[in-house]
């Protein structure tokens, strides 16, 4: 069995002004390929994020938060 190497880091999410942003934050990273769990804090405008590095990369989860209006 190959087990893939995951990564864990917190980034800054801007632009959020109340906790149902942080909501769609995070359904949003959750639902992208290779994010294994993300989880939004609104109070400290962060997002903590579990991936596979083999699939994703920060720069694609930072666009698809870009899309939805946030940075």
């Amino acid at each position: 069995m190959t087990r893939h190497k995951t990564l864990q880091k917190t980034y800054p999410v801007l632009s959020m002004s109340c906790a149902s942003c942080a909501a769609r934050v995070n359904k949003i990273l959750n639902q992208q390929a290779g994010v294994v769990q993300a989880t939004v804090n609104y109070a400290a405008a962060t997002a903590l994020i579990e991936f596979n590095p083999e699939v994703t990369s920060p720069e694609t989860l930072r666009d698809a938060v870009q899309k939805a209006g946030f940075d």
